[in-house]
Order: C-alpha cells, then sequence, then structure tokens
C-alpha cells in the first residue's frame, strides 16, 4: 500500500476535529490503526495536528533518512521499475554495476524496501520467496519404466559444461488437485525460459505441448533432458520432430537437472504450490516468460537471458 498523502492528511485532520475515534478515521481511510496512530504520533506539532504541516514532517524525515543522499529520485525510479518487475536486488545492483551505472548496493536495496514496508509499503511483495523442501534421494523407482529411455550417462560430455547452446532441461509442474500442469524448459546456457500448459498429465498431451514449444525453435534444439515421469513417454517423437537428443536423468537426481529445478522455483512466485492451474492462459504464460526472459541472473554475468538466446539465435542464422 502506498504511503499516506496529503489529501489522506487533510481527512485525518477533519475527522479528528468532528472527534471520529483513530479507528473510525482507519476504517474511512481503508488504512490499518496502527498507520494512523503512527501519523498522528509522529507529525502532531506544537499546536496540534495540521495536514499541511504534517505533510511537510513526512518528506523531510523521507529525505533525511539514512543514506537518503544516494535516493534521487531517478535511482528511486530504477529501483521501484525493477522491483515491479520481480528482480532481486542483487540482480538490480549487478546489471546497473554492468552498465557503468550509478546503483545502491543490494544491502541499501533491501534495508530500502524494509522501510518501505514499515511504512504500508508493497515492495516486499515482490521479492522472491525462499525455503523448499528437497527431494529425498536414493529411493527405489517406483514409477515404471519409460520404453528406449536414453540415460544422461549416454549424453554428450559438453551438455554438462553449459558452455554449448542449445541443450534444454525439461519438466512439469502440477496445479492443485493434479487439474492443469504447466510444461517448463530451460536451455542452459543462456537461462532463457519456455512455460507451456497442458490440461492433462498423459504423455501424448505433453509430447503434443513440448512439440508444440520446440518446434519454432528447433535450430536451437540439440539436447533434451527430462525425468523419469511418464509423462514424458513420448519423448521418441518429440526427438524425431525436433531433430534433437533426448536423455532421462537418474531416478530422483533432480540435482542432475538443478537449472531447470532453479527456474520452477522462479515459476513459482507467480504459480505457487495449491495453485488451480486450470485457467491459466496463454497471455499469463507469456507474461511470466518475458518477465524470467529480462530479468539479469547472476550466473550470466547480469546479463538478459532474452538478449544472449537471440545472440546465439542469430549466429545460427549466419552459419545457415
Amino acid at each position: 500500500m502506498k504511503r499516506l498523502d496529503q489529501e489522506e492528511r487533510y481527512q485525518i485532520y477533519a475527522m479528528k476535529r468532528a472527534g471520529f475515534s483513530q479507528k473510525a478515521i482507519a476504517d474511512e481511510l481503508m488504512r490499518s490503526p496502527s498507520t494512523i496512530c503512527r501519523e498522528i504520533k509522529r507529525n502532531t506539532g506544537e499546536r496540534g495536528y495540521r495536514p499541511k504541516q504534517a505533510h511537510e514532517k513526512a518528506i523531510a524525515r523521507a529525505v533525511n533518512k539514512p543514506k537518503s543522499r544516494k535516493l534521487s529520485p531517478s535511482l528511486l525510479f530504477k529501483i521501484n521499475q525493477k522491483l515491479e518487475d520481480d528482480w532481486s536486488p542483487e540482480q538490480i545492483f549487478g546489471y546497473y554495476q554492468n552498465q557503468g551505472e550509478k546503483m545502491l548496493s543490494h544491502e541499501s536495496i533491501y534495508q530500502y524496501i524494509w522501510r518501505d514496508k514499515a511504512e504500508g509499503g508493497l515492495l516486499y511483495k515482490h521479492l522472491r520467496r525462499s525455503g523448499k523442501s528437497k527431494k529425498i534421494y536414493g529411493k527405489r523407482d517406483l514409477r515404471g519404466h519409460i520404453k528406449n529411455r536414453v540415460s544422461i550417462d549416454e549424453r554428450p560430455p559438453e551438455v554438462d559444461e553449459k558452455k554449448e547452446f542449445g541443450h534444454w532441461e525439461i519438466d512439469l509442474m502440477v496445479g492443485s488437485h493434479h487439474k492443469g500442469f504447466l510444461v517448463t524448459a530451460v536451455e542452459r546456457k543462456t537461462k532463457h525460459t519456455l512455460v507451456g500448459f497442458s490440461q492433462k498429465k498423459d504423455a501424448d498431451s505433453v509430447k503434443k505441448e513440448l512439440i508444440s514449444m520446440f518446434k519454432p525453435i528447433k535450430e536451437c534444439v540439440k539436447t533434451i533432458t527430462a525425468d523419469n515421469g511418464k509423462e514424458f513417454a513420448g519423448h521418441e517423437d518429440v526427438a524425431r520432430v525436433i531433430e534433437a537428443g533426448y536423455y532421462f536423468a537418474h531416478p530422483y537426481r533432480s540435482c542432475e537437472r538443478g537449472l531447470n529445478e532453479n527456474t520452477n522455483g522462479l515459476i513459482r512466485q507467480y504459480f505457487p504450490k495449491g495453485k488451480d492451474l486450470r485457467g491459466v492462459t496463454k497471455n499469463e504464460l507469456q507474461k511470466i516468460m518475458s518477465r524470467l526472459n529480462n530479468r539479469p541472473r547472476k550466473t550470466l554475468d547480469y546479463k538478459l537471458p532474452k538478449i544472449l538466446f537471440k545472440l546465439e539465435r542469430s549466429k545460427i542464422a549466419l552459419v545457415a
């Protein structure tokens, strides 16, 4: 929620003079009672609470906060804009540092976010959630076997180095009550992400969605690596249409697709666990892909996946 503005302060003044309680004022302004209490306590002068004076005191306090010399309007605009695009403080700092532009350290940006939260702001809502349960390794694989699967052990060794373009990791994200599924794919070198949708988890539905996702960029797909879910049983058809190698990680070894697991965590910011995915639209998926691919990555020296993907794709076009 944004900070109190001057109009609200005039409303507080008028209602306070009319004898309304702080709770009634808060209800009228749709603010928390603590916000109204803090406003009156902080900004009351010798002659009582006056809206113009209160507004001037609030602005002066914001300007004189620690390290506020660095918080110019243009700098705040950049920070707010990138936070609203769901960039992390570390990504904001790293990106602008690479551009040779002035920027607060990521620690200072975090401090700015927490100050904003303490004053009722919502910038903190754009921070990604931390803490994620880990899969347990070493269990016996109870999911059956996929016909003609090719083990990751047979995958070209250069894929592991993440220096060659065109190697993808894929996965399936499940909606609440197993209704609606997201098909996710991320390219290992550029971190470029694709997100598709499938109403069902069966192999045929997932196969069709993978082909739909990869076919427009098939020249950018050399290998695909999946887990051992039965939904990927249509791998031979995908490999044939896309003309790519298709490999399977070892059972219960999500670390062999660590990039995809991490990317799924980023997507969960928009589609948290327990969310019904049946109503997901193409526009929503496009928006999420745009957010992720236009966000700088630390592992890419704070470059944008979208730009790196375009560069690599243009190299292929030149060779062709």
